[in-house]
């Protein structure tokens, strides 16, 4: 298996082949996952630390679960009510980090590129769970999985990502990976929320959703992240769902068996129609969630495959 990085930091590092070895992977994982028996010793007397700067569900409750299921000590860090409330600086809490001889790290943080720093700091194999507006490499392969079990492939898709770019991690992790694997990507969104220079990316870009959503395979909508926003982006929550959010009239503009996704949480009635959310025969969104599980699994068990290597050539003095 093809998989050499050190860190999960972002998807802009990974060679197509690293990507869908990870995906080759996790699709045993999913088997796993829905068999009796879902534990794996793969990870026995490996330590992983969850640190989340920014809250979070979906993806914390993912990683804790997949490491728990691979046979790791997994540890919760409360960092609301961590020493950086107390003036520690971000190094010294991963100096503080390393001294304890983690094996996995996994990290939510706020601020671009902090991950990038931590792993800079320790020993460990550090995963990148979202920061800032950078990426969030983990929710872009599951979304991947996710396509290419509902599809059959990976490659040569329209995938249209619809709503808030500018402000999405979601979305840049998604555009570097469905760009490697040969896709078509569509952003479709307001101006005001269309990142500057985003069309360097080879996208194209909207800013109507009918004339986006023609002939799509894949419609991946995104929420407004408010939490982000510092002006106004949009007239109203309500006009915004009239012009982009996601029904059954501009459904119909893609094809026939187009897939619904949405990373989650999702603002029902904002960026997306309860009705499409909860249709089993459009909406992967629940799948996403199931995949989720499997895809962060499997980046844990390759990087601790390149972790052990790695501590082995030391011990033996090759490095």
């Amino acid at each position: 298996m093809t998989f050499t990085a050190r860190h999960l930091l972002g998807i802009e590092h990974l060679h197509p082949v690293e990507i869908t070895t990870l995906l080759d992977l996790a699709d045993r994982y999913v088997d796993l996952n829905r068999s009796a028996q879902k534990h794996s010793d793969v990870l026995a007397g490996l330590t992983q630390i969850n640190m989340f700067f920014e809250s979070s569900t979906r993806t914390q409750a993912s990683f804790e679960l997949a490491g728990k299921r691979l046979g790791a000590d997994v540890m919760n860090m409360a960092m609301a009510h961590s020493s950086l409330k107390k003036g520690e600086t971000l190094i010294d809490t991963a100096l503080t980090l390393n001294a304890m001889h983690p094996d996995l790290l996994v990290v939510r943080h706020p601020a671009s590129g902090a991950v990038n720093l931590l792993a800079e700091k320790v020993n460990c194999a550090v995963l990148n769970a979202g920061d800032g507006r950078h990426e969030h490499p983990t929710q872009a392969l599951l979304d991947a999985l996710t396509i290419r079990r509902a599809k059959g492939r990976l490659h040569r898709l329209t995938v249209a990502i619809c709503g808030d770019i500018a402000h999405s991690r979601v979305a840049r992790s998604n555009l570097l990976l469905l760009g490697k694997m040969e896709n078509r990507v569509r952003l479709i969104g307001p101006p005001t929320l269309m990142p500057a220079g985003v069309a360097e990316f080879g996208c194209e870009v909207f800013d109507d959703m009918r004339a986006g959503l023609e002939g799509a395979d894949v419609v991946m909508m995104l929420r407004l992240q408010k939490e982000r926003m510092d002006g106004g982006f949009i007239p109203s929550e309500r006009e915004y769902y009239h012009r982009y959010g996601l029904d059954a009239e501009k459904l119909g503009y893609a094809k026939d068996d187009a897939i619904v996704m949405h990373p989650g949480p999702m603002n029902r009635g904002v960026e997306i129609d309860g009705t499409i959310a909860d249709d089993i025969n459009r909406s992967v969104i629940q799948e996403q969630v199931e995949m989720g599980v499997a895809v962060r699994m499997a980046a844990m068990d390759l990087l601790a495959r390149n972790l052990r290597e790695s501590r082995l050539k030391k011990a033996l003095g090759g490095g």
